[in-house]
């Protein structure tokens, strides 16, 4: 980690949300009294019923129950459009920017966002799918991927999204751990000019699976697939028929919105259970405030909907917020090593989210990639998914944001749901290798990693922890409460 530190500068500061003496002032009140902070933070949400009780929190041995908002009643896929259309219904919600550069991109609006989710939402019911159902999606990066996931949302229906690039055992285990009711995929994958073929794999995967699952896909490239009659349906042909019109169902704040697997890379995939009010909360906050996201700017996260970065800062965060979002079928080196910086030209974007291998495999091609390109619209500038070596970092810092962006290097995974430390862009000076400081309610410790004695706050070595909830947290293991509580809570 450098020693080097990049205050925000004073024009940056002084348009952020958050500065300094704001930032102090809010995560005190948020660590010393988070029934209040939250109780006034969950009203970034418009609620059917609004929550008299905030927080709580058991985490007696052997019983682990968290509960935030749990009586207030909402829609995740109500606040991610329709509040929005009053006045948002001609913005884009959502730029799809295809595999192929040659392919003209879609803007699509908010009104737009709202009849297809509609559509979907109505022919998910007319498959049989119910509250509670869980919907399985297996899709590229395209718009009926967000579709699904706000028509699972609409309806009361749990989703649960693969990877695209996940095999049909790693499928199939999906599909049955869950108990899904019905598979959404699509013909095939465009990818770096490549395809993968996903209804092929899903046949494969449905070998394994209940009979009883059905199966709908999105015929997005046009290749040749098998056809299964009374099992597989066209979603995009059904969709054109359905009706535009299909009203929210209420859903308390502690239903599940989505199960989604950690890898198994440590044994059996984990499917990690999401709520709907606290997570969308927390989702919807530390995407504004992280990113200083300000109406009329355009985000691009270029993760995929396949991992959690792409549920929170692709779909769900951008949404609730009424921003517009970036949606990238495509790698960042197809068909060259400048496609990240040409896509950011091109729609102008504002705040950019990535990873820092990607930044690390471009950093290898030459700085010629980037300065090809007009990247005076960007203002800020996040890593994700690993730390990021200082190395990296000062390329990303001169090189691409020539100085001008603050970066905020985030630190989170699939259980928290959104950010936890990282620095807010207004208020905390950032450094390379550095995620900073916690975001409002997380209160990180370091824990002797033999005794689980808490270690003095200066640099040391032991086991991280979190010292208490916060709205976004998951609440269970898919099926297996015993296992959560073993895995998250037991050894401490």
């Amino acid at each position: 980690m450098s020693d080097q530190s990049y205050p925000p500068s004073e024009s940056f500061a002084s348009q952020a949300h958050i500065d300094a003496a704001t930032y102090d002032e809010m995560y005190r009140r948020s660590v010393e009294d988070p029934v209040s902070f939250w109780a006034e933070q969950g009203k970034v949400l418009d609620w059917m019923e609004p929550y008299t009780q905030v927080k709580k929190t058991c985490f007696d041995f052997g019983r682990v129950d968290i509960k935030w908002y749990e009586d207030g009643v909402l829609n995740v896929s109500a606040n991610c459009i329709d509040r929005h259309l009053a006045k948002r219904s001609l913005q884009t919600a959502i730029i799809f920017e295809p595999d192929d550069p040659n392919e003209p991109a879609q803007h699509i609006t908010y009104k737009e966002l709202s009849d297809k989710v509609n559509r979907m939402a109505n022919v998910l019911l007319s498959q049989g799918v119910m509250r509670g159902d869980r919907v399985v999606i297996y899709l590229p990066m395209i718009p009926e991927a967000a579709y699904a996931m706000l028509a699972c949302a609409r309806i009361g229906a749990i989703h649960s999204i693969v990877f695209a690039g996940f095999s049909p055992d790693a499928l199939a285990n999906r599909i049955n751990d869950c108990g899904a009711k019905l598979v959404i995929t699509s013909d095939t994958a465009p990818r770096g000019g490549r395809r993968t073929p996903l209804k092929a794999n899903t046949d494969a995967a449905l070998l394994h699976c209940s009979d009883k699952v059905r199966c709908l896909v999105v015929k997005h490239t046009g290749d040749q697939i098998s056809w299964v009659q009374g099992r597989d349906v066209d979603v995009k042909y059904l969709m054109e028929h359905a009706s535009p019109d299909c009203p929210p169902r209420p859903m308390n704040a502690e239903d599940p919105l989505f199960i989604l697997y950690t890898s198994g890379s440590t044994g059996k995939p984990k499917g990690v259970v999401h709520s709907s009010g606290g997570y969308l909360a927390y989702a919807a906050l530390t995407h504004k405030y992280v990113f200083d996201y300000h109406d009329g700017d355009v985000f691009w996260c270029t993760a995929d909907v396949g991992w959690v970065t792409g549920h929170s800062y692709i779909v769900y965060g951008p949404l609730a917020n009424g921003a517009t979002t970036v949606m990238f079928e495509g790698v960042p080196t197809y068909p060259d090593a400048g496609r990240f910086w040409a896509v950011c030209e091109k729609h102008k974007v504002n705040q950019f989210y990535t990873a820092p291998t990607a930044l690390r495999s471009l950093m290898g091609q030459g700085n010629e990639w980037v300065e090809k390109y007009d990247l005076s619209s960007l203002k800020l500038l996040g890593t994700v998914g690993e730390p990021i070596n200082p190395e990296a970092w000062n390329w990303y810092n001169d090189v691409v944001g020539k100085g001008n962006c603050p970066i905020v290097d985030t630190w989170w995974q699939t259980e928290t749901g959104g950010h936890l430390l990282t620095p807010l862009p207004g208020a905390i000076p950032t450094k390379p290798g550095s995620a900073t400081k916690p975001f409002f309610g997380v209160q990180p410790v370091i824990l002797d990693a033999t005794s689980g004695e808490e270690l003095p706050e200066t640099a040391t070595e032991g086991v991280l922890c979190i010292k208490d909830s916060w709205p976004g947290q998951m609440r269970t293991v898919w099926g297996d409460h015993e296992r959560f509580q073993e895995t998250y809570f037991q050894q401490y």
